[in-house]
Protein backbone atom coordinates (compact mmCIF):
# COMPACT_ATOMS: atom_id res chain seq x y z
CA UNK A 1 0.00 0.00 0.00
CA UNK A 2 1.31 3.43 -0.99
CA UNK A 3 3.47 5.05 1.68
CA UNK A 4 2.73 2.49 4.40
CA UNK A 5 6.40 1.76 5.05
CA UNK A 6 6.99 5.45 5.77
CA UNK A 7 4.26 5.72 8.39
CA UNK A 8 5.97 3.77 11.17
CA UNK A 9 9.22 5.81 11.20
CA UNK A 10 7.28 9.08 11.27
CA UNK A 11 5.04 7.85 14.07
CA UNK A 12 8.00 6.55 16.06
CA UNK A 13 9.74 9.92 15.92
CA UNK A 14 6.51 11.71 16.82
CA UNK A 15 5.88 9.28 19.68
CA UNK A 16 9.36 9.58 21.19
CA UNK A 17 9.33 13.37 20.83
CA UNK A 18 5.86 13.53 22.41
CA UNK A 19 6.95 11.31 25.30
CA UNK A 20 9.95 13.49 26.10
CA UNK A 21 7.97 16.71 25.77
CA UNK A 22 5.02 15.25 27.66
CA UNK A 23 7.17 14.26 30.65
CA UNK A 24 8.62 17.77 30.74
CA UNK A 25 5.14 19.29 30.66
CA UNK A 26 3.84 16.99 33.41
CA UNK A 27 6.70 17.47 35.84
CA UNK A 28 7.74 21.08 35.24
CA UNK A 29 5.95 24.31 36.02
CA UNK A 30 4.62 25.94 32.86
CA UNK A 31 6.64 29.16 33.18
CA UNK A 32 9.80 27.39 34.35
CA UNK A 33 9.62 25.07 31.35
CA UNK A 34 9.09 27.97 28.98
CA UNK A 35 12.10 29.75 30.44
CA UNK A 36 14.17 26.57 30.15
CA UNK A 37 13.27 26.29 26.44
CA UNK A 38 15.29 29.47 25.78
CA UNK A 39 18.87 28.50 26.66
CA UNK A 40 20.58 30.44 23.85
CA UNK A 41 20.56 34.11 22.90
CA UNK A 42 21.62 34.61 19.30
CA UNK A 43 20.32 37.11 16.73
CA UNK A 44 21.19 34.63 13.97
CA UNK A 45 19.21 31.84 15.66
CA UNK A 46 16.27 34.18 16.26
CA UNK A 47 16.25 35.20 12.60
CA UNK A 48 16.57 31.62 11.35
CA UNK A 49 13.75 30.26 13.51
CA UNK A 50 11.64 33.33 12.83
CA UNK A 51 11.87 32.62 9.11
CA UNK A 52 11.49 28.84 9.45
CA UNK A 53 8.26 29.10 11.41
CA UNK A 54 6.48 30.39 8.29
CA UNK A 55 6.89 26.95 6.67
CA UNK A 56 3.96 25.96 8.89
CA UNK A 57 1.75 28.89 7.85
CA UNK A 58 -1.61 27.80 6.48
CA UNK A 59 -0.83 28.88 2.92
CA UNK A 60 2.00 26.33 2.61
CA UNK A 61 -0.15 23.17 2.83
CA UNK A 62 -2.77 24.93 0.72
CA UNK A 63 -0.28 25.46 -2.10
CA UNK A 64 1.06 21.92 -1.69
CA UNK A 65 -2.47 20.50 -1.94
CA UNK A 66 -3.12 22.42 -5.16
CA UNK A 67 0.18 21.25 -6.63
CA UNK A 68 -0.71 17.67 -5.78
CA UNK A 69 -4.06 18.11 -7.49
CA UNK A 70 -2.43 19.37 -10.68
CA UNK A 71 0.66 17.17 -10.85
CA UNK A 72 -0.28 14.00 -8.95
CA UNK A 73 -3.88 12.92 -8.31
CA UNK A 74 -7.06 13.74 -6.46
CA UNK A 75 -6.35 11.27 -3.68
CA UNK A 76 -3.11 13.06 -2.80
CA UNK A 77 -4.90 16.43 -2.98
CA UNK A 78 -7.58 15.23 -0.58
CA UNK A 79 -4.98 13.68 1.70
CA UNK A 80 -3.15 16.97 2.14
CA UNK A 81 -6.23 19.20 2.05
CA UNK A 82 -8.38 17.22 4.47
CA UNK A 83 -5.56 16.40 6.88
CA UNK A 84 -4.58 20.03 7.27
CA UNK A 85 -8.09 21.44 6.87
CA UNK A 86 -9.87 19.22 9.40
CA UNK A 87 -7.07 19.52 11.96
CA UNK A 88 -7.16 23.32 11.56
CA UNK A 89 -10.89 23.35 12.34
CA UNK A 90 -10.33 21.21 15.43
CA UNK A 91 -7.63 23.62 16.59
CA UNK A 92 -9.82 26.67 16.15
CA UNK A 93 -12.63 25.06 18.15
CA UNK A 94 -10.28 24.08 20.97
CA UNK A 95 -8.61 27.50 21.03
CA UNK A 96 -11.94 29.16 21.73
CA UNK A 97 -13.01 26.46 24.17
CA UNK A 98 -9.90 26.75 26.38
CA UNK A 99 -8.89 30.38 25.56
CA UNK A 100 -5.50 30.14 27.29
CA UNK A 101 -3.23 33.15 27.49
CA UNK A 102 0.03 33.14 25.53
CA UNK A 103 3.51 33.62 27.03
CA UNK A 104 3.49 37.39 26.47
CA UNK A 105 0.77 37.71 29.11
CA UNK A 106 3.26 36.33 31.66
CA UNK A 107 6.18 38.53 30.67
CA UNK A 108 6.69 39.92 34.17
CA UNK A 109 6.68 36.43 35.75
CA UNK A 110 9.13 35.16 33.13
CA UNK A 111 11.65 37.75 34.27
CA UNK A 112 14.80 38.18 32.21
CA UNK A 113 13.99 35.37 29.77
CA UNK A 114 15.16 36.00 26.21
CA UNK A 115 12.50 37.51 23.96
CA UNK A 116 12.95 37.66 20.21
CA UNK A 117 12.95 41.30 19.12
CA UNK A 118 10.63 42.73 16.50
CA UNK A 119 7.80 40.20 16.76
CA UNK A 120 4.09 40.90 16.94
CA UNK A 121 3.34 38.63 19.89
CA UNK A 122 -0.20 37.36 20.29
CA UNK A 123 -1.89 37.51 23.68
CA UNK A 124 -4.66 34.89 23.78
CA UNK A 125 -5.93 31.66 22.17
CA UNK A 126 -2.69 29.81 22.88
CA UNK A 127 -3.86 26.20 23.22
CA UNK A 128 -3.30 24.30 20.98
CA UNK A 129 -0.72 25.55 18.46
CA UNK A 130 -2.15 25.84 14.96
CA UNK A 131 1.26 26.09 13.32
CA UNK A 132 2.40 22.88 15.00
CA UNK A 133 -0.79 21.13 13.96
CA UNK A 134 -0.23 22.16 10.34
CA UNK A 135 3.43 21.14 10.51
CA UNK A 136 2.71 17.58 11.66
CA UNK A 137 -0.26 17.07 9.32
CA UNK A 138 1.66 18.41 6.34
CA UNK A 139 4.87 16.51 7.09
CA UNK A 140 3.03 13.24 7.71
CA UNK A 141 1.26 13.51 4.37
CA UNK A 142 4.52 14.29 2.58
CA UNK A 143 6.22 11.35 4.31
CA UNK A 144 3.51 8.96 3.13
CA UNK A 145 3.51 10.34 -0.42
CA UNK A 146 7.30 10.17 -0.71
CA UNK A 147 7.19 6.67 0.75
CA UNK A 148 10.78 6.44 2.02
CA UNK A 149 11.67 5.66 5.63
CA UNK A 150 14.64 8.03 5.70
CA UNK A 151 12.51 10.88 4.42
CA UNK A 152 9.82 10.05 6.96
CA UNK A 153 12.31 10.47 9.80
CA UNK A 154 13.60 13.75 8.36
CA UNK A 155 10.09 15.10 7.86
CA UNK A 156 9.09 14.15 11.41
CA UNK A 157 12.18 15.94 12.73
CA UNK A 158 11.29 18.95 10.59
CA UNK A 159 7.79 18.99 12.10
CA UNK A 160 9.30 18.87 15.61
CA UNK A 161 11.65 21.73 14.71
CA UNK A 162 8.75 23.78 13.38
CA UNK A 163 6.96 23.14 16.67
CA UNK A 164 10.01 24.36 18.58
CA UNK A 165 10.02 27.62 16.63
CA UNK A 166 6.65 28.47 18.15
CA UNK A 167 8.06 28.09 21.66
CA UNK A 168 11.33 29.85 20.84
CA UNK A 169 9.39 32.81 19.45
CA UNK A 170 7.17 32.78 22.59
CA UNK A 171 4.02 32.47 20.54
CA UNK A 172 3.14 29.27 22.44
CA UNK A 173 3.89 27.25 25.55
CA UNK A 174 5.29 23.72 25.28
CA UNK A 175 1.96 22.04 26.02
CA UNK A 176 0.42 23.97 23.13
CA UNK A 177 2.81 22.43 20.61
CA UNK A 178 2.48 18.99 22.21
CA UNK A 179 -1.29 19.09 21.70
CA UNK A 180 -0.96 20.53 18.20
CA UNK A 181 1.37 17.72 17.17
CA UNK A 182 -1.10 15.12 18.42
CA UNK A 183 -4.04 16.72 16.62
CA UNK A 184 -2.14 17.08 13.36
CA UNK A 185 -0.74 13.56 13.37
CA UNK A 186 -3.89 11.75 14.49
CA UNK A 187 -6.05 13.64 11.98
CA UNK A 188 -3.66 12.81 9.14
CA UNK A 189 -3.59 9.13 10.14
CA UNK A 190 -7.40 9.05 10.18
CA UNK A 191 -7.63 10.72 6.75
CA UNK A 192 -5.05 8.26 5.41
CA UNK A 193 -7.17 5.35 6.62
CA UNK A 194 -10.25 6.77 4.90
CA UNK A 195 -8.48 7.49 1.61
CA UNK A 196 -6.30 4.38 1.41
CA UNK A 197 -7.90 1.60 3.48
CA UNK A 198 -11.66 2.14 3.69
CA UNK A 199 -14.34 1.16 1.20
CA UNK A 200 -14.14 4.70 -0.18
CA UNK A 201 -10.49 4.12 -1.14
CA UNK A 202 -11.55 1.98 -4.10
CA UNK A 203 -13.13 4.87 -6.03
CA UNK A 204 -11.28 4.97 -9.38
CA UNK A 205 -11.59 8.75 -9.79
CA UNK A 206 -9.33 9.30 -6.76
CA UNK A 207 -6.26 8.30 -8.75
CA UNK A 208 -6.95 10.62 -11.67
CA UNK A 209 -5.28 13.93 -12.23
CA UNK A 210 -7.25 17.15 -12.41
CA UNK A 211 -7.14 17.39 -16.19
CA UNK A 212 -7.76 13.75 -17.08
Amino acid sequence: MRGTKAMAPFLWVWGIWSLVIGVAVLFTDQLELHRAMHPWRSPALDAALGALTHVADGWVPTILALLLLVFRDRRSFLFMGLSCGISAIVVQVLKRWFDHDRPFMFKEQLGDMHWVAGLDLHHHLSFPSGHTTAAFSMCFVLAVLVGRRSWAVLLALLAALLAHTRVHLSQHFTEDVLAGAAIGTITAVAVHHWLYRSAFAGKPWLDRRLFT
